[in-house]
């Protein structure tokens, strides 16, 4: 199977910092979002989750259009990973899209495409997922975030030449005086048109050295996220994400895989196990990976794993482990 990149999404370095600058304390995002407060410290999460906790800031933030400006305002340039470090670093604005967009794949689920043609420069924002797009607030920040790249990197404040969203953004004024162009609302498309002349603006950032040693370790890292993974590690993967609070079935990790649930289960059938079993084995691990942590406590881990009462979790962990859960924390924890 080839991974579909928009199954698995890094959060961005930052954006709970970035969140804290703004006076949205974490927990209340995971909350509003309907997720586990551990959500906070996983590095991935699942497509429905990453749109979900954008979605609660935007709740939380109230208008979309400063929710926008502010957070694009927010990020520090120190705390990028190494995909968005080598935009800034490079030549100029357009080197800098141009790696931006290649290396876009790595951190899913939308995708850029860059078309330069007479005074324009348009960069248009497609979904990995076409059924499932973005919240409007992580378009607008995706897009703000584009010119923000320009305005560091060239040390000149740029302004668009025109910006079109599928979807109402709040105050348009305030975005207006952001991009410092025209926003069109209910498009076709969600795009940034640039002037053209301004990609050719060098970066002050440029690091010719930093870019020899970012650049094959990106490349190889594209790669290798491109390469073939089981069904059964990305199947796995989705499940112990989203177990929390419920009961989860085929249907919503055959949803996450953007298939349906008869080609999934054929796929498992294939690398001989089910559904099931995998569902099985994930509570099973999460199990001991949150036991092992004092701080939650039994009934706690029980949610967490998608039981809805604390007998129907011990019941299955003695089939598990032959013993209950209070007495393989202590014996691993005497063990450490």
């Amino acid at each position: 199977m080839k991974l579909h990149s928009s199954d698995r999404i890094k959060m961005p370095l930052g954006f709970w910092a970035g969140l804290r600058q703004l006076g949205i304390a974490d927990h209340d995002v995971a909350r509003k979002a309907q997720l586990p407060l551990t959500m906070i410290t996983e590095p991935e999460v699942t497509g429905a989750q990453y749109f979900a906790i954008w979605q609660a800031y935007s709740d939380l933030i109230g208008d979309t259009a400063k929710g926008i400006i502010k957070l694009a305002a927010a990020f520090d340039t120190a705390k990028y990973p190494p995909t968005v470090l080598a935009t800034y670093h490079a030549r100029d604005y357009r080197d800098a899209l141009n790696r931006m967009a290649r290396y876009k794949q790595m951190c899913p689920p939308e995708s850029l495409r860059i078309t330069e043609e007479d005074e324009d420069c348009t960069i248009e924002l497609e979904w990995q997922d076409t059924e499932r797009p973005g919240p409007p607030m992580l378009v607008g920040i995706t897009l703000a975030f584009l010119l923000e790249l320009g305005r560091r990197g060239t040390g000149h404040p740029l302004t668009a030449k025109l910006v079109e969203f599928s979807h109402s953004m709040g105050d348009l004024q305030t975005l207006e005086a952001y991009f410092g162009c025209r926003i069109q609302i209910n498009a076709k498309h969600n795009r940034l048109t640039l002037h053209r002349r301004d990609l050719s603006r060098p970066f002050i950032s440029y690091n010719e050295e930093l870019l020899e040693i970012l650049t094959p370790f990106l490349d190889q890292s594209l790669d290798e996220q491109q390469r073939s993974l089981s069904m059964t590690e990305m199947v796995k993967w989705i499940m112990k994400r989203s177990l929390t609070g419920g009961r989860l079935n085929i249907q919503a990790v055959a949803k996450e895989l953007s298939m349906s649930d008869r080609t999934l289960q054929r796929r498992l059938n294939d690398e001989n196990t089910s559904f099931k079993e995998l569902l099985i084995q994930a509570r099973r691990e999460q199990a001991q990976e949150y036991l092992a942590d004092p701080s939650l406590d039994i009934k706690e881990v029980a949610y967490l794993i998608g039981y809805e009462d604390q007998n129907s979790f011990y019941r299955a962990f003695r089939i598990w482990e032959g013993m209950t859960p209070s007495n393989w924390r202590a014996q691993h924890l005497d063990t450490n």
